[in-house]
């Protein structure tokens, strides 16, 4: 499914917070979402999910506008993994996992045999079947992180927008997720802070900064050393690593002193 964004503008309180952006994201797509914190990358996921009312521009799924569709239509088109807010809760995770299939079901309705099969399907994509009957409050950060994810594919969306996904997870599961999301054949939008998964993983990004899209391309077309000295206020270039992967090198913060060698005794 395509995802567009056409003049997206969205304030909170008055306070633009996604000024006008313009984005395209194509059917099968691994789009990474970068910028600091505050640049609007969660306000602009959530306007791509319907999740809120954009001030001014469309969203539109394969072309056609979303903002007339009800919230049930939009589900069953894209699923959103928010960052987790680490409630409890007395639910099984298999019970949290199902409430992505709110969307094709009746009100009063119980989960039938094709739901349970989903929800199996998925706990089993994210390796939590073992934990299906566990309570939700006996999870780790991590395990609820990919519990998120698993609800998400419950919904059988064509299109996941994923706010931070790799927050609380070990170097082990980020790259699972990663490589999952970039071989998953589903559009894919993935907001990140790692600017090296970001890199290793995706076929593009976006580069938000103080809400409007400053850049947008394969990774070493957006993350130049002048970028990321301008957005980030580092000193870093893209590289690659011994095997082969593209990295990000940081030499530090921009401004920061020059140690003073100590003087040789």
């Amino acid at each position: 499914m395509r995802i567009t964004a056409e003049a997206l503008s969205w304030s909170a309180a008055g306070t633009p917070v996604v000024r006008e952006v313009g984005a395209d994201i194509a059917p099968g797509e691994t789009v990474g979402l970068l910028g600091p914190n505050g640049s609007g990358k969660s306000s602009l996921l959530r306007c791509l999910a319907g999740l809120r009312t954009p001030d001014a521009g469309t969203v539109r799924y394969d072309g056609e506008p979303v903002r007339e569709w009800s919230a049930r239509r939009i589900a069953r088109h894209v699923a959103f993994v928010a960052q987790d807010s680490g409630a409890d809760s007395d639910l099984r995770v298999a019970d949290v996992v199902g409430l992505g299939r709110t969307p094709f079901r009746d009100r009063w309705r119980g989960p039938d045999a094709t739901d349970r099969a989903v929800i199996a399907a998925a706990l089993e994509r994210v390796g939590l079947t073992a934990l299906a009957d566990r309570p939700w409050r006996a999870l780790s950060g991590g395990e609820r992180q990919r519990a998120h994810l698993a609800r998400a594919l419950a919904q059988q969306p064509y299109a996941l927008l994923l706010d931070e996904p790799t927050n609380h997870l070990d170097v082990k599961h980020q790259l699972e997720l990663m490589q999952f999301l970039a071989r998953t054949g589903q559009t894919v939008l993935v907001a990140l802070h790692d600017l090296s998964l970001a890199a290793r993983y995706c076929d593009r990004l976006l580069l938000l900064h103080h809400g409007r899209l400053v850049a947008s391309g394969p990774p070493a077309a957006v993350l130049t050393a002048e970028r990321l000295a301008q957005v980030f206020g580092v000193d870093a270039e893209l590289t690659t690593d011994p095997l082969g992967h593209p990295t990000v090198a940081y030499r530090g913060p921009l401004g920061s002193p020059t140690p003073t060698p100590e003087p040789a005794l």
